[in-house]
Order: C-alpha cells, then structure tokens, then sequence
C-alpha cells in the first residue's frame, strides 16, 4: 500500500508542472552514450512519449558520434576534431549523412513501437536548416561544417500541431546545393528559438555542471547567464560542456525560456527533470 501511495505523491507531485507545459513545445538534444545502450535508450524515448501523451510538443534533435566514428574506424579512417567540430571530408559528410539517417529510422520505428507518433526529417529536406560554410578554425578549412543561417520551421510546426513527434537529423544545406554536417547542440537550440519553445533540453554524459567533474554530487541545479561567465573564467566549466552552455544561452537570449543540461543515461531523466521539484540536472535561464 505504501508503495502505491508513493506512486501517487509523484504523479500529483508532477500535475502543476504537466498542467503549466500542456501545449507548449520542448525540443530535446539527443546524444552520446545514452544513444548505444538499448535500455538507456528505451527509457529516453519513453520520456519523450509520455511528453507527447500529457499534451507537451516534443521534437527530438539527435546527434550520431558513436556510430560515425565506428564506421570511419571500420574503414580505417581517422576521426579528426578542431575545437569540437568534426573535420567533414567529402568521404566522412557521406559516412555522417548515412548514419544519421539510419540512426533516425531507427528512432523513430523505437518511438512507433512505444505509442507515439513520429516522423523522420533531415535538416536539408524542405530547407529546414540553411547553413553557409563554417569558417576556418585555428586556420584549418574544416571542410563540410555548416554555420547555420536560418530554420524554416514551419513544416515542424505543422507536425507538432498534428501531434507529431519530429525526429530531426542535424544536417544542413547550402545555397551552393552541398550538404553540410551541423554542430547538434547547435541546431537543437537554433531549432527551439525558431519554434518559440518554451524548454531546450540537453542529454550529455554527465550529470549537468558540476563543480567538481570527480563529484556528481556537486552537480549546479539552477545558474543564470551572467553567472556562466564566473563558472567560465574559474574554470569550471571544462572545454567539453562550454559549447553546450553557449547553445544553451544562445537559445535563451533568442526567447526560450528555460534550458537544461542532464545525463542521459539516468533512467527516465527527462521526466525526472521536467516534472519534478528538484530536477536532476542543470537548470540555465535567462537572470
């Protein structure tokens, strides 16, 4: 019986939070580790199942570095990074189209085989991610990276209307007609400012920002904008987490209101984070 009204507590415990986020749209980065393990997996997609199911708009953004980098070593080519982008060769822009496209289909037959809706987008059909052509880093070309110039949200829109769940592979085009491989974090965040979304979600490795990188414990639950910038200069905010707060507050100086860094590997994070008091990662808004 305890464990029954245990059940209970949280379901009222989530009810003002589902009754504030009905109709309202959240887009969800999805990637690393919590991408290869089929359990893990299985309770993300759960989570954003149930988001559709209690009126929320879900769209999932989703990375593929893992499976990238397994076919670039399968054929024993090198997997070459410059300040966190991947180096995008003629070759691997063919590898990273190929194995997002497959890792879409694939979340999206998992999200069917759950209950939900959903549909898989590349970010070049009907021009949904306009991008030009990255700039040099540290003076390299590094090749066919995209820096994104305009989302054309409204075939989402139609979607999340239609109680759709938009699966979105972050993959640009050009004005010059090539495709081009885009920044993950970079194009959920872009995505959300464009929807007017109320939550950007980020599913990483770790717990969120945490002091101390040894001690999950010292996970930062709640940081303001003008705080990051302490957290940067003190370091410690390291060099891997530092893109995902930047996108973060990219999307937050653009109109979303509030984003959130988690592990994805925790069980049922998302809803954890969402609809409970405490959360279990970073939360990152505006002031």
């Amino acid at each position: 019986m305890q464990e029954m009204i245990r059940k209970a507590d949280v379901l009222i415990e989530a009810l003002p939070y589902i009754q504030s986020f009905y109709d309202k749209t959240i887009v969800i980065k999805y990637g690393g580790a919590a991408m290869i393990d089929p359990e893990i997996r299985r309770n993300v997609l759960e989570d954003i199942v149930f988001t559709s199911y209690v009126g929320m708009r879900p769209v999932l953004v989703h990375g593929g570095g893992p499976y990238i980098n397994k076919r670039l070593e399968d054929m024993g080519k090198e997997a070459k990074f410059v300040k966190g982008f991947r180096v995008t060769d003629e070759e691997t822009m063919e590898v990273v189209e190929e194995e997002l496209t497959k890792v879409n289909r694939e979340i999206v037959r998992e999200i069917i085989s759950l209950g939900g809706s959903a549909i898989s987008l590349s970010g070049k059909e009907d021009h949904l991610i306009e991008v030009k052509k990255h700039a040099e880093l540290d003076g390299q070309d590094i090749g066919f990276v995209g820096e994104i110039t305009k989302i054309n949200g409204d075939v989402i829109q139609k979607m999340i209307t239609s109680d759709i769940i938009p699966v979105i592979s972050p993959i640009g085009i050009g004005k010059d007609g090539f495709t081009y491989n885009v920044n993950a974090d970079q194009a959920s965040a872009e995505i959300a400012r464009s929807l007017g979304a109320l939550k950007l979600v980020l599913l990483t490795n770790v717990r969120g920002i945490m002091k101390d990188m040894n001690s999950p414990e010292s996970v930062i639950s709640h940081v303001s904008i003008p705080e990051i910038e302490g957290l940067i200069e003190s370091k410690v905010l390291t060099t891997g987490m530092i893109p995902k707060v930047k996108a973060c507050m990219r999307a937050l100086e653009r109109g979303v209101k509030k984003t959130h860094i988690i592990d994805g590997k925790i069980p049922h994070g998302i809803l954890l984070e969402i609809f409970t008091d405490k959360g279990i990662g970073t939360e990152i808004v505006k002031r």
